[in-house]
């Protein structure tokens, strides 16, 4: 496994993560996993040097976050591990119970910690812009935090591009706590970020860890042209083709972002590209996201073990750039998606 510095920062994280959405109550999302379930994952990525975990207190309701932090004090020392997780979602019923207010990041990220089982949280995120907060209160709490030793480093996800600039010269401007990393959007066939959102953080020297870099496991051919749900997904280069997921037959969220006829041909070249190298289409669109400027981690989620070891495979897999240009070229531009 290889290390990388999240951005310009000083923290070490594994070229990929382990998202954990995946695992905490069947409940909340039917194609989620239970505890004794979702811990062969955990226990598998540890074993692969995956030092890297993200989870976030609105997956099952903190369901998420009791079982990644149960699992690494079982596991894993805790300064060996580097845990993220996320503020904004809705977590009650009364009207301070989600956003990005002074008050409910605090109150949540004292809950992450007690969730969690640890007195620290190595990357703090908003899980999405709030416009109903101003952005300087935003900004002082999670510096607070910070200052309190309760979070190390601060991170964002999904927004506009000027949303996140704003954010940072608040910071800039204001002696604060900078975000040291962007989960944004960010696959083969969702490319809109390049044209302000990634070349922004490159030059701002923040760190990629783009969430879905299989498209929901479109990529992976869960979902083939023509089918309004496919029942097999062909796993090249790792098992006989398997069963499709529960989450890819339930997921109506994937369902209307990756349709369009430019996401199947895009689809198609990765599965090309795949048969010719003798591994899966996961495979390669993990290498391609991999390669591409300014990504550190990309977010892997795994609700099957080769899931997992697709994502541990794609680490030694270099693409050509005529395999680069032949998996772009069909790409059509898209409608913001994510936020």
């Amino acid at each position: 496994m290889d290390y990388v510095r999240l951005g310009q920062s000083g923290l070490k994280v594994s070229r990929i993560s382990l998202g954990t959405m995946t695992y905490g109550d069947p409940q909340w999302r039917d194609w989620v996993l239970p505890e004794d379930q979702s811990r062969p994952f955990i226990a598998r990525a540890l074993e692969a040097g995956i030092n890297f975990f993200d989870t976030a207190d609105v997956y099952s309701i903190g369901r998420s976050e009791e079982i990644v932090g149960r699992a690494l004090d079982d596991l894993a020392r805790r300064d060996q591990v580097v845990i993220a997780t996320k503020v904004h979602g809705k977590m009650g019923d009364g009207p301070n119970d989600k956003g990005l207010s002074r008050g409910h990041i605090l109150s949540a990220a004292q809950a992450s910690l007690k969730r969690l089982g640890t007195d620290y949280i190595d990357l703090y995120q908003i899980h999405r812009f709030d416009p109903h907060t101003p952005i300087l209160e935003t900004m002082t709490a999670l510096h607070d935090l910070v200052r309190m030793g309760a979070v190390r480093y601060i991170g964002a996800s999904s927004m506009a591009a000027y949303q996140f600039a704003k954010m940072q010269h608040a910071a800039d401007l204001h002696g604060l706590t900078r975000f040291v990393s962007m989960q944004n959007h960010y696959n083969l066939v969702y490319r809109e970020e390049e044209r302000e959102m990634i070349p922004l953080c490159i030059e701002d020297g923040v760190g990629l860890i783009p969430w879905s870099p299989l498209a929901r496991g479109f990529l992976a051919g869960n979902r083939k042209r023509g089918a309004a749900q496919t029942t097999q997904v062909q796993a090249v280069g790792t098992q006989a083709a398997e069963a499709q997921t529960t989450r890819a037959r339930s997921d109506a969220f994937s369902e209307a972002m990756y349709r369009t006829e430019g996401d199947y041909a895009v689809q198609e070249r990765a599965a090309q590209v795949a048969a010719r190298l003798g591994v899966s289409p996961a495979q390669v669109a993990t290498a391609w996201i991999l390669a591409k400027p300014g990504v550190s981690a990309p977010i892997i989620g795994a609700s099957k073990m080769p899931h997992l070891e697709d994502a541990l495979a794609a680490l030694t897999l270099t693409l050509s750039p005529e395999d680069t240009a032949y998996l772009e070229e069909p790409y059509q531009p898209h409608p913001v998606l994510g936020f």
